[in-house]
C-alpha cells in the first residue's frame, strides 16, 4: 500500500513539474508504463525499466529507462519530501507532441535549476524544420536553448546543422 501511495504522489509531482512546458496541458493525468518499477525509498529514487512510455495528454516520452529522484527540491517547501528533484531518461529517448519531436540517447531534467539536457545525436523537428547536434541544453526559466557538438564531432568535422523550410514550401 505504501508503494502504491508513493506512485500516486510521484505522478502528482510530475504533473506539477510538467507545468513548466508552455502550452502543455498539465491538468491531465500522467500514465507511465514500463516492464518494471523499482522504488528505492532510502535513496529517494524510483526506476522505471524496459520500454518506458510516459504520456500526458498528447505529450509522449519514450526511453529504455527512467530514473526519478524525489525529495530535496530546493524550490519546494522542506515538508514536500515527495517532490521531484531530477528525472533522468536513458537509452533511445524520444519526446513528442503534436507539432514537435526531440530524440537523443539520454536526457536529464533538473527541476531545481529548471534545466533540461538531451544528449547523443540529438535531432529536433518541428514540421519540416530539423536541427541536429550532439547536445541540447534548454533553460526553462529563461527560454534559452543551446545546441552544441561533441568533442568527437569536432574531430570528425561535424557541426550543428539546421534545415529551415518556409511555411507553405514543400521539399
Amino acid at each position: 500500500m505504501k508503494k502504491i501511495l508513493f506512485v500516486i504522489l510521484l505522478m502528482s509531482a510530475m504533473a506539477a513539474n510538467a507545468g513548466l512546458i508552455p502550452g502543455h496541458e498539465t491538468t491531465q493525468a500522467i500514465e507511465i508504463n514500463a516492464d518494471s518499477l523499482e522504488v528505492l525509498q532510502a535513496e529517494k529514487r524510483a526506476i522505471f525499466s524496459g520500454n518506458v512510455l510516459a504520456e500526458q495528454g498528447s505529450m509522449k516520452l519514450r526511453a529504455d529507462k527512467m530514473l526519478v529522484y524525489y525529495g530535496g527540491n530546493k524550490k519546494k517547501s522542506e515538508s514536500s519530501n515527495n517532490s521531484i528533484s531530477k528525472i533522468e531518461v536513458i537509452g533511445n529517448v524520444f519526446l513528442s507532441s503534436p507539432k514537435e519531436t526531440a530524440k537523443g540517447y539520454n536526457g536529464v531534467y533538473d527541476t531545481n535549476n529548471g534545466v533540461v539536457v538531451l544528449s547523443g545525436d540529438v535531432v529536433l523537428t518541428r514540421g519540416q524544420n530539423i536541427i541536429k547536434g550532439s547536445e541540447l541544453t534548454f533553460d526553462i526559466n529563461s527560454g534559452r536553448s543551446k545546441i552544441t557538438k561533441s568533442e568527437a564531432a569536432t574531430e570528425s568535422g561535424e557541426r550543428v546543422r539546421g534545415l529551415f523550410v518556409p511555411e507553405g514550401k514543400q521539399e
